[in-house]
Formats: structure tokens, C-alpha cells, sequence
């Protein structure tokens, strides 16, 4: 009976523990996961600032596998580069040990704190504010499960049968790594796993050696969970995540036969016992790090080896299900899944087109024809399958729903045409006649590249949501749009009056560009318009001045 008391405490306290973990990543997804996912996409040129981001983004979502499926992601959109994306996975990791390690230095105390503040935030009116509360909450619940993991594992100091369990384990050092990365997999969490593994050092029942090997099992598992997550994905998010996880099995199979040195060595360490599980889990991810770096660039085209391009499909529609038109809010859901899909292929084409800007690189643009080709089809597939739909008669609501549906497909087609036939005939003129903006007229550009590929990103939400606020937000946007514009087109000729070569050369390009980046920007913004029309607010020529609607 006292067995099964320990069991289901133990297990309780874990559970605690990946429910904090949860309330963490929730939380500060809420409040800051545009923001991350922006810094995450921006901060990865080059290999120290792609560390630093996958370091202080895992810490702050609490999860490196949070961080793996979002680089995945990026991958799939050529918005990181497969050896950058390695090495923001090895910031990942240090951060996860980093994480574990300040848990484990005794600020468990501050978990009723925690708590309270979080809940007293989470009343806040604000999406900052309430995600804010609830990660504090989440953080709270994870230092109060690492007190009651200390108080579960106490009673096992006594018991036979556990002491038993250990020394089978402790005499087969690859069951040992199995079963803590089995259990590192099935919790999604190397970060648990770890935790776990401190309480029952603090016991006194693991060996030096033991507790290596049980964090190497933890490191390995924690890396399995994002390869699963990516399996039905593209070839370019499954090379990353697949790539982590060789580099970890590798750094393994290498320290696992080294783990009895590891042990001597940590023990003239001037190290507390109580701390040996989430040192040893710190050292070995920064050593793992120090070695896997300057092979990153390796693994990746290993990877694109091994798992090969994906067969180039049908560029149809996907999801205008016929047999779902007799059900209009089913196939009003297809069709918007439809336009997603345009949408992310018009954000494709924007990302090659900077490229090929930024780079003076042919190379990204060579596929913008096809994309236009697709996004064309995919329109006038969406218009069809509504048209039927509403031949069988549609109420109100779920008409003007189509018609928003229609609109933004229409404006996402208005796009593509302006990126083919506009931005990418003057890059493509910029490069062949090896014409250079100058430095401002250069940093004018693509500070106006990226505004408009954000606003395209918060448009797709906006689509899906109807989120007053962001719609809002968007629609002021487009004033800031319109007002970067101008001024970059004043500073242009600031600079042609000064006589400035490159400004002379790269005139028309430079005014042409800025012209149909702000035509793209006008197209993203009419997603708003009928969330804010809706609400009142928005008049004949321009956004009215009104209170926010609650």
C-alpha cells in the first residue's frame, strides 16, 4: 500500500510538472508568439545570433521542441537556412539544460508568488497580459512539482525493491539510456525527464555513472518527439528535426562508453551532489555544441541526402471537397482552407524575391512563374467551388462569408501578378545589368520587404480569426506603409539632387519597386475591411477616429 502511495505521488507530481510546462508554452505564445516566431525568423543569419535566438526562445517557451517544430517550419519556407536551423537547435538544447539548472537551485519558494501574480495578471484585458499570467502560473506549478517530487521520492530511500531496480540498472548502462529516453519521449520533455532525475539523485539511490547515463537517455528522447511531429511534413522540416536527433544520438553513443571517466571527473569537481544531474546535463549539450557547430553545415547536406526531395505534386486544389457543398459551413471551411494555401505561396514567392534582392541571386526567382501559375489556378478553382456553393442558396451570414472568402482569394491572384510581372522584372534588371542602390536606398527596401511579408502573415490570421483588434492594427499599418513610402521616395530624390551614382543608376528600379511593394501591402490590407466595416468604423475613404469595441 505505501508502494503504490509513492507511485501515484511521484506520478502526480510529474504530471504537475508537464501541466506547468504546457501553461508556460501557452502562455508565452499568447503573449508573445508573433513576436518570437518574428525575432526566431529574423535572427538567424549567421551562426552566433542563431544560437543565442534558439537559446533565449526555448527558454522562454519552455520547450526546445516548441522551438524545433517552429524552425522546422521556417525550414519549409526558406526562411532559415538547414545549417543555421542546426545550430538554433543547438541553442535549444543548451537553453533546456540551462532552464533545468536554475529549477534546481532551490527557488522553489517563489512558486506561491508565482502563482498569484500570474492569476492576478490573467484578469488583465490584454492578450500580453493574461498570456503573461498564465505562464507565471505555469512556471509556478513547476517549481511547486519539483518540491513534491522532492517529498515522493524521499520514501524510496528505504526501499528494497527499488534499490534492487537501481543496481539492475546501474549494471546495464544501454537499458538504463533506453528507458530514460522511452520516458523522456512518451512525457515530450527531456526538461521533465531531468527533473525526474534530480529528485531520485537527491535520494542518494543513483550512482554518478547512473545519473549520466540517465541523462544522455534524456537528451536522446527529447529529440524524437519533433521528428515524429514532422514525419508527414515536407522533406525540408524533416531534415531538420531529423538532423537534431542524429546529432544527439551520435553525441550519445560517443559519451555513453565515457560515462564512468565522466563520473571520476565530475566528482573532483568542485560540484554539489545535489546538482550532478542538471551539471552533467549542462555540460554535455554545451560540449555537444562546441563539437556539432562546426559540423552543422555537414549534417545538413547529409540530411538532404538521406531524405530526398519531396515528389513534386499536382498543384490543384486540396481541399474543395465536392460532396461538401451540401453543407455550407463545411465547405465554406474548405474553401478557407484553400486561400491559406495561396496565401503561403504568395509569402513563398515574397521570401524569393527578397532573396534574389538581397543576394543579387537569379536563382530564387527562377521559380516565381510556377507559383504564380499555381496561385492562378488555385483562385479560380476557389471561385468556382463558391459560385456552386451558392447556387444552393446561402443564408446571410454565410453569403457574406463567401464573398470574403472571394475577395481575399482575388486580392492574394492581384498579388502574385504584381511580385511576377513587377518586382521580379526589376530585380531580375537590378542583377543583370549589376546595378547597386545605395545604403539607405538598399535598407529603405527591405525594411519595406519585411513589413510587407509580416503584414501578409497577420492578414492570413486575420482570415482565419477575425480578430478586431489585429484587423484594426493592420489597417493602421497601411498608413505606416503609405507614410515609409513617401519618405523614401522624398530621401530618393534628396539623394538624386545630390548627384549620388548609385541613387542616378538605380533610379526607376528603386521608385518602381517601393510603388508595387506598397500596391502588395494594399491588397493585404483589404482583409480588414470587412471586420472593420462590420463594426462601424471603417468610412467611405479612411478608418475612422472611434473607441476600440471591447
Amino acid at each position: 500500500m505505501e508502494s503504490t502511495i509513492v507511485i501515484v505521488n511521484l506520478l502526480g507530481a510529474v504530471a504537475l510538472l508537464l501541466f506547468g510546462l504546457t501553461q508556460v508554452k501557452d502562455g508565452v505564445t499568447r503573449a508573445f508568439g508573433v513576436k518570437l516566431r518574428t525575432i526566431l525568423a529574423t535572427s538567424t543569419r549567421n551562426g552566433p545570433r542563431s544560437f543565442v535566438s534558439g537559446f533565449f526562445a526555448t527558454i522562454a517557451l519552455q520547450s526546445s521542441t516548441a522551438t524545433a517544430l517552429t524552425v522546422a517550419s521556417f525550414a519549409e519556407r526558406d526562411l532559415i537556412r538547414p545549417r543555421m536551423a542546426q545550430i538554433v537547435l543547438l541553442g535549444a538544447n543548451v537553453g533546456t539544460a540551462v532552464t533545468a539548472w536554475i529549477f534546481a537551485t532551490g527557488v522553489a519558494w517563489l512558486s506561491p508568488l508565482l502563482i498569484v501574480s500570474g492569476i492576478v495578471l490573467r484578469k488583465g484585458s490584454s492578450n500580453a497580459r493574461q498570456g503573461g499570467g498564465t505562464a507565471l502560473v505555469g512556471v509556478g506549478l513547476m517549481l511547486l512539482s519539483l518540491h513534491l517530487l522532492s517529498n515522493a521520492t524521499e520514501p524510496m530511500r528505504a526501499s528494497p525493491a527499488l534499490g534492487a531496480f537501481i543496481g539492475l540498472l546501474d549494471d546495464a548502462w544501454p537499458v538504463a539510456l533506453i528507458l530514460s529516453a522511452a520516458m523522456a519521449f512518451f512525457s515530450s520533455s527531456s526538461l521533465a525527464m531531468v527533473v525526474l532525475i534530480l529528485s531520485l539523485a537527491s535520494a542518494g539511490i543513483l550512482s554518478t555513472g547512473l545519473i549520466i547515463v540517465l541523462v544522455l537517455g534524456a537528451n536522446l528522447g527529447g529529440a524524437i518527439p519533433p521528428v515524429i511531429a514532422t514525419m508527414s511534413g515536407p522533406a525540408a522540416a524533416r531534415r531538420i528535426t531529423l538532423g537534431n536527433l542524429v546529432i544527439r544520438a551520435i553525441g550519445c553513443a560517443i559519451a555513453m562508453p565515457l560515462a564512468s571517466y565522466g563520473a571520476m571527473a565530475l566528482q573532483q569537481l568542485p560540484l554539489s551532489e545535489s546538482m550532478l544531474p542538471v551539471d552533467a546535463h549542462l555540460i554535455f549539450n554545451i560540449l555537444l555544441t562546441i563539437v556539432a557547430w562546426p559540423l552543422s553545415g555537414f549534417v545538413s547536406d547529409l540530411m538532404a541526402k538521406v531524405v530526398p526531395s519531396d515528389v513534386q505534386s499536382d498543384d490543384g486544389p486540396r481541399f474543395l471537397d465536392k460532396d461538401a457543398l451540401d453543407t455550407p459551413v463545411v465547405a465554406l471551411a474548405n474553401a478557407t482552407r484553400e486561400v491559406l494555401v495561396i496565401g503561403d505561396t504568395i509569402e513563398r514567392m515574397l521570401i524569393r524575391a527578397e532573396n534574389a534582392f538581397k543576394h543579387n541571386d537569379l536563382a530564387p526567382l527562377t521559380e516565381i512563374a510556377a507559383l504564380e501559375k499555381k496561385v492562378d489556378q488555385l483562385q479560380q478553382e476557389v471561385k468556382i467551388y463558391l459560385s456552386q456553393l451558392g447556387r444552393k442558396g446561402l443564408d446571410e451570414n454565410d453569403a457574406r462569408r463567401s464573398i470574403t472568402v472571394i475577395d481575399y482569394a482575388i486580392n492574394l491572384e492581384h498579388m502574385g501578378d504584381i511580385i511576377e510581372k513587377g518586382l521580379c522584372e526589376q530585380i531580375r534588371k537590378k542583377i543583370l545589368n549589376g546595378f547597386k542602390f545605395s545604403d539607405e536606398g538598399y535598407d529603405e527596401l527591405k525594411t519595406l520587404f519585411d513589413m510587407t511579408i509580416e503584414n501578409l502573415r497577420a492578414a492570413q490570421s486575420i482570415f482565419v480569426t477575425g480578430d478586431f483588434a489585429l484587423a484594426r492594427r493592420l489597417m493602421e499599418i497601411k498608413i505606416d506603409i503609405r507614410r515609409l513610402e513617401k519618405r523614401s521616395s522624398g530621401r530618393h530624390l534628396e539623394r538624386l539632387r545630390d548627384g549620388l551614382m548609385e541613387s542616378l543608376q538605380t533610379s526607376s528600379l528603386h521608385l518602381d519597386m517601393l510603388r508595387d511593394l506598397k500596391r502588395i501591402n494594399a491588397h493585404i490590407v483589404s482583409v480588414a475591411h470587412p471586420i472593420l466595416d462590420e463594426s462601424g468604423i471603417l468610412g467611405e475613404s479612411r478608418l475612422r477616429t472611434a473607441e476600440t469595441r471591447a
